[in-house]
């Protein structure tokens, strides 16, 4: 069983340090939320490497949102609902349509700058999205204009303290509250942090499987200790590959925006021949799920490690314009997008799950709250509709700070808490971390990727529970707590899709290539002490609440 705490430690031998909130990462969510929750109260930001290092960073496509009078509330509902494969929330995607526009807003107030033509937003479209509703900025760089403006707000802020380079070990609990937080610092010393108010905000989990499009700090570390603080996880099985990443020689799995096939590109066999017109009526605008499946297929088929990503038909002025970055990365790997086929492979990109919450962005633990993609609010259901979750993020987000302000402080408590010892662990220092976590990243890969099926999820549980013993250990080093974090998202997120008999969204069972609504229109719930439930989703609508 994984223990409730990574370390052994007495609370009350630790410094403390009172803070009014307390903010788990530094991506779109964790700075956005800080900047609005600032107005009141005073906010640190703990990132375990720097404000600019996050998923959001390295986004794309752009941020989707009703602002064209062409579009309209009820259509972006729609197209989540038909993406998210019947597992969406009502509600939160109802929140999610109506409240967007108000959160980009925001953000342009905050200083993002998005790109225009003729005066108005520059809408781009994108795969399962019936209208233009993308707003980007500097053409495929948006996630980093946002970062770049949020973050220089962040650290002009007087009532906003960042800790870079530190590392949140575990959260701490009280009768059903949480009240801060472990917390070391770069020279190995540890801190707790008490706060009204805890909020996640540290991402995914890309780092699971040894191809992805996240950076290397996405190590599922806020889903993992809210588990240990038992927390509710919930449909982790969904992890959506994203269909297009660069493969090539020497190169990073960079991606491909789904921009590009927006834009008119097309996909491509290494034969040539374009062949999505088999899979879906959509051709390369179809669901994520459904493009990437489709090139594992084409790729066994014509035994080939990548496809071909082909933009060549369109303007090279348009391409050049509208995926600066993307062109000027591929070139340096001699890749000229405007005359090129590239050379593309499906990459871990989003996790659907996470954290359970409310509409407030609460968890089950009061004063424990999550936002982004380390949540699971009930927007995305079974597959991410392309852009949405920068959305969520500033939508929950303004949600998570109305609900801040209505909380009392938190109470003095005598600081007998006394401490997490719960076992013996052995003092030898935990060897080969890389190794291990190469390892793990490969039995994910074979047993809980794009296709799965039930003797091998069982195959891949076990090997993953010979990793077990991690938790007996002494560990002190950054790069330990991270494996002891991806060990655990890698077991729920096999337990879960083991558990889940059908097949739905991001979730491809081989044993089970149907849908099944009858039995299987329910959540995946995981719990420390309660082991994996299921949660029937009742009127349609799976809200993701307590």
């Amino acid at each position: 069983m994984i223990p409730r705490y990574l370390i052994d430690v007495a609370i009350d031998d630790l410094p403390v340090i009172e803070k009014d909130v307390i903010v788990i990462g530094a991506g779109i969510a964790g700075l956005f939320t800080a900047l609005k929750v600032s107005a009141t109260d005073n906010v640190l930001m703990i990132t375990k490497k720097s404000l600019l290092d996050s998923n959001t960073r390295y986004a794309q496509g752009g941020i989707a949102a009703v602002v064209s009078e062409d579009d309209s509330p009820a259509y972006h509902r729609q197209d989540t609902l038909v993406a998210g494969a019947g597992l969406c929330s009502f509600e939160a995607v109802d929140v999610l349509v109506h409240e967007g526009t108000a959160g980009v807003q925001d953000l342009v107030h905050m200083g993002t700058q998005f790109d225009q033509e003729n005066g108005a937003y520059a809408l781009t479209k994108e795969g399962a999205h019936s209208q233009r509703r993308i707003l980007h900025a500097n053409g495929d760089a948006t996630g980093f204009e946002i970062v770049r403006a949020l973050s220089e707000r962040a650290k002009a802020d007087p009532r906003i303290e960042v800790w870079d380079d530190h590392f949140v070990i575990d959260l701490v609990t009280e009768e059903g509250e949480c009240c801060g937080a472990i917390v070391q610092k770069p020279d190995g010393q540890r801190l707790f942090v008490r706060g009204k108010a805890t909020i996640l905000c540290s991402g995914g989990a890309g780092q699971l499987y040894r191809y992805t499009t996240n950076p290397d700090v996405a190590t599922g570390d806020g889903i993992a200790m809210a588990y240990r603080a038992g927390a509710y996880i919930q449909d982790v099985e969904f992890i959506q590959f994203h269909p297009t990443s660069l493969c090539y020689p020497g190169a990073p799995r960079f991606l491909i925006s789904e921009a590009v096939r927006g834009e008119g590109a097309v996909l491509r066999n290494i034969k040539g021949e374009r062949f999505m017109e088999r899979y879906h009526e959509q051709l390369e605008l179809a669901p994520r799920d459904v493009v990437a499946r489709a090139i594992v297929s084409e790729m066994e088929e014509t035994r080939s490690t990548f496809i071909y990503l082909d933009i060549t038909h369109e303007s090279a002025d348009m391409v050049k314009h509208r995926f600066p970055n993307i062109y000027e990365f591929c070139l340096n790997y001699g890749l000229d997008l405007t005359s090129d086929w590239i050379p593309v492979a499906p990459a871990a990109h989003y996790m659907m799950g996470g954290v359970k919450t409310d509409l407030s962005g609460e968890t089950n633990i009061a004063r424990l709250f999550a936002c982004g993609e380390c949540s699971s609010t009930g927007v995305h259901g079974a597959n991410r509709l392309a852009s949405n979750s920068l959305s969520e993020a500033i939508v929950f987000g303004r949600r998570i700070v109305e609900r801040i302000h209505e909380l009392e402080p938190l109470a003095l408590k005598p600081r007998n808490w006394g401490d997490s010892r719960e076992r013996a662990r052995s003092s030898a220092p935990m060897q080969a971390v890389v190794e291990k976590r190469l390892k793990l990243q490969k039995v994910m890969l074979r047993y809980a990727g794009l296709r799965r099926d039930g003797k091998g999820l069982e195959k891949g549980l076990e090997e993953l529970k010979r990793q077990l013993p991690i938790f007996q250990s002494v560990l002190k080093q950054r790069e330990e707590y991270e494996f002891a974090n991806l060990l655990t998202c890698a077991m729920l997120t096999t337990q879960a899709a083991l558990s889940r008999m059908e097949s739905r969204g991001a979730h491809y069972r081989e044993d089970f290539p149907l849908r099944n609504d009858v039995e299987w229109r329910k959540h995946t719930v995981l719990h420390r002490e309660y082991g994996v439930t299921e949660e029937l989703i009742e009127n349609g609508s799976g809200q993701g609440g307590n």
